[in-house]
């Protein structure tokens, strides 16, 4: 009986990849059938990762690398014997998920906790990643042999670190403001200048002189900087002015809007990523309508990307072809994370006198995910000499020392007694929803388990003149209150709020929130309203 023959996908980078493919095929149109089909395969995948992000969460273990054991499974070396090796349209679809997925990192941003950080942030997205490149490049150059054009390329891929890797282990525990607002500002801010240098490395002929691309740099992050924070200011006071006819456009906007500020950074010769990440950042500070329903659309969206992108990685890989390249792998993982990032943490840090043990933390917690490994096929789809193997050596390292690190990492913060208690009150969380004709809002307040409004009457809420609760829901039943209701752990409260008073009346919820009917009095609270920040961010 006839083997079955193996699935072949190849494209305009079929010739990166050696004599295995040589030539362009022609294909049949995509029918219905086909698509059936497909659905049946990208649905199976789908619930396959959702149900593996449980047994993560569980080990500890990044979920990324149960995605790219998917894509493995499905290759020409597992179950599947897909043989995939387009590394061009690889690229493509990584960078469209790594703008969504920059998009929900940015949205989840809390600029009150990133403000203090953002200095200190900004110093080991730049400075950082310069010490990091030159150290890890000058050990792969030394101590593995490659020539400095794949060694400089392979030191500026890996020197990126990735926020949905490093955010997967370390929200599970509470930690300094301080600390999570640098990481997470780093992780959204090192994209950029990495980016351009692995393109500028990666094209063809000599590399010019190092101030010239640092000046590249320095233009284009400033170009994509200036058009995220415009295009981010113009589209939240586009949907706070204007009210959509159902509440589910709202996330598609505040998408629509981010990924609009990534194709006009890129279109003016800036920075895309940094675009998108500030222009999303900006989005999820402001008091946006129907918020909760937007981070949720945001982070389902963010989801669907990290899979897709890493399953496609896992398909692009070939496992029997990386066995000479695991060694120099793990030398280079153990220069960069031994020496090159606690290097560039210390050097980057310098002016701002952070504590040693939070500059442990941040040495550790440097994980490598998406992005090293989608910006390893810029090298090979412009055909860079050696560009197999720079791809092998950044996918063991990324595995290898995400499965070393990521466990680790709540233990270490526990060790240096970064992690809270986790007693810390609950916050509200708050849904707006604008009633234009009444010129007023309806806001939707959910009472978590640790909030402080637990126990306080309703007329202790002290909300400003033009503000009230006109319903509570309680365990599946509603009710309109009386001024000596006392509201529980798991109401819902409809509040209606004129416009003048909206601001204050969601402030008031949140500082009782904090510090329960007290608050404002007696330094329990701000009486005159808290952080203000929407829900969920």
């Amino acid at each position: 009986m006839p083997s079955r023959a193996p699935v072949r996908f190849r494209g305009s980078a079929a010739h990166h990849r050696g004599p295995r493919a040589v030539r362009r095929e022609r294909y049949d149109p995509l029918t219905v059938h086909d698509l059936n089909q497909l659905l049946l395969v990208c649905s199976l995948v789908l619930l396959v990762a959702v149900a593996a992000v449980r047994i993560s969460s569980r080990s500890g273990l990044p979920s990324l690398l149960v995605y790219l054991g998917i894509g493995i499974a499905m290759g020409q070396d597992g179950i599947g014997d897909i043989h995939f090796d387009n590394a061009e349209l690889t690229q493509v679809i990584g960078y469209a998920a790594l703008v969504v997925i920059l998009a929900e990192g940015g949205l989840g941003t809390k600029w009150k906790e990133i403000k203090p950080a953002l200095p200190a942030a900004s110093s080991l997205a730049l400075v950082g990643v310069a010490v990091s490149v030159g150290v890890t490049a000058s050990g792969a150059h030394y101590l593995i042999g490659l020539e400095w054009r794949q060694a400089l390329i392979v030191g500026a891929v890996v020197s990126s670190t990735d926020a949905a890797a490093v955010f997967s282990v370390l929200r599970k525990i509470p930690l300094p403001a301080r600390v999570t607002g640098t990481l997470e500002a780093e992780s959204g801010f090192n994209d950029a200048p990495v980016v351009i240098l692995v393109a500028a490395l990666s094209t063809a002929g000599p590399v010019e002189h190092w101030y010239t691309l640092v000046g590249v740099i320095a233009l284009e992050l400033a170009i994509g900087a200036a058009i995220g924070l415009a295009v981010g200011w113009l589209g939240s006071w586009a949907l706070r002015h204007v009210a959509l006819p159902a509440s589910g456009l709202y996330p598609i906007a505040v998408m629509a809007i981010a990924v609009a500020a990534y194709a006009a950074g890129a279109l003016a010769h800036g920075s895309g990523f940094l675009a998108v990440y500030l222009a999303a950042m900006v989005l999820g500070n402001s008091k946006l309508p129907h918020w909760p329903a937007t981070r949720g659309f945001a982070e389902g969206v963010g989801w669907i990307a990290q899979i897709g992108m890493f399953v496609l990685l896992g398909l692009l890989v070939t496992p029997h072809e990386m066995a000479d390249d695991i060694w120099p792998a793990l030398v280079i993982g153990l220069v960069l994370t031994m020496v090159a990032r606690p290097l560039s943490v210390v050097v980057g840090l310098v002016p701002f006198r952070i504590p040693w043990r939070e500059q442990a933390l941040l040495s550790w917690a440097g994980l490598r995910g998406a992005v090293p490994i989608i910006l390893a096929t810029i090298p090979m789809v412009n055909g860079v000499e050696d560009s197999r193997r720079i791809f092998n050596i950044v996918f063991v390292l990324v595995v290898v020392y995400t499965l070393v690190q990521g466990p680790t990492l709540p233990w270490l913060a526990r060790k240096l007694r970064l992690g809270g208690s986790g007693d810390e009150a609950a916050d509200l969380g708050i849904e707006s929803a604008p009633l234009e004709r009444l010129r007023g809002h309806l806001l939707s307040v959910a009472i978590p388990e640790r909030s402080r409004m637990h126990g306080v009457e309703v007329n202790e809420l002290r909300l400003p003149a033009g503000s009230a609760v006109t319903l509570v829901v309680r365990d599946g039943t509603s009710f309109v209150p009386l001024p000596t209701t006392v509201l529980r752990r798991g109401d819902e409260l409809l509040v209606v709020a004129t416009d003048p008073v909206r601001d204050s009346a969601e402030r008031r919820l949140r500082a009782v929130g904090q510090g329960g009917k007290l608050a404002g009095w007696l330094g329990t609270g701000n009486g005159n309203g808290g952080s203000g920040r929407p829900a969920g961010r």
